[in-house]
């Protein structure tokens, strides 16, 4: 089964809008693994205009599942996460003053430096995984940075779906197999909801797992927690 790996940054967005500890992060992330979330993913950015450093060391002791912390490596968050030892790091080329993250890595373009960072978290560990967008030609360069997976950026499926599902996929589906070719590991994050998971799931081989943070935090105001947790795994059920 692709496990699912819980966004947790809008729980911080929220709390962080009045100031003080509610709605806790620390409690968030305690829930959604007793809900049957797989993991929890965190994106701390510089300013932190929602996850905090504080939340990060916080996080470390409570998530018992799977831990993955998501960044553009900069000196800073380099530094963070080999203190933090996560299982997973996720590297994104995402701007200090982007929104959310909103394009892949050129791998062949930052080689040499991608190669080094992932470098610095194999030796301390920490499995590695590359942003990237739906582009088979970048494969090879994400397999010779050392990573033992890429991450799908799934916005331009999700913003395509409902016009063209079998066209929005497409490139997903050859980028997956030609990661298969090197031996990477596959995950998917961004845009996806309970809408297009189903059928993104089904279709990409050897999905190993997906980070799902804004529509499954916002369909949770009218679902509730627990029951969307568990809508999403039933949309990764295999049967």
């Amino acid at each position: 089964m692709t496990k699912l790996s819980v966004n947790i940054n809008k729980i911080a967005t929220l709390r962080n809008a009045r100031g003080g500890e509610f709605p806790s992060v620390t409690e968030a992330a305690v829930k959604l693994q007793e809900y049957g979330a797989h993991g929890i993913t965190i994106h701390p950015r510089p300013d932190e205009r929602h996850i905090t450093r504080k939340d990060v060391y916080d996080l470390k002791p409570l998530v018992t599942t799977e831990f993955n912390i998501e960044g553009n490596p900069h000196r800073s968050f380099i530094d963070m996460v080999l203190k933090v030892k996560p299982d997973q790091v996720t590297l994104v080329p995402d701007a200090e003053d982007a929104i959310t993250s909103n394009a892949g890595w050129d791998c062949e373009t930052h080689l040499g430096f991608l190669k080094n960072v992932i470098a610095e978290f194999k030796n301390a560990g920490i499995r590695t995984s590359i942003f990237l967008d739906p582009n088979p030609k970048m494969v090879s360069f994400a397999a010779e940075t050392g990573a033992e997976r890429i991450e799908l950026y799934t916005e331009a499926y999700a913003s395509n779906y409902s016009i063209n599902k079998e066209e929005a996929i497409k490139d997903y589906v050859a980028t997956a197999i030609e990661a298969q070719k090197f031996g990477l590991g596959i995950n998917a994050g961004h845009d996806l909801s309970l809408d297009n998971l189903k059928y993104f799931s089904g279709q990409i081989p050897n999905l190993l797992e997906v980070s799902i943070g804004h529509a499954l935090i916002s369909e949770a105001l009218y679902m509730g927690l627990e029951n969307t947790v568990q809508a999403y795994l039933k949309r990764l059920a295999k049967w």
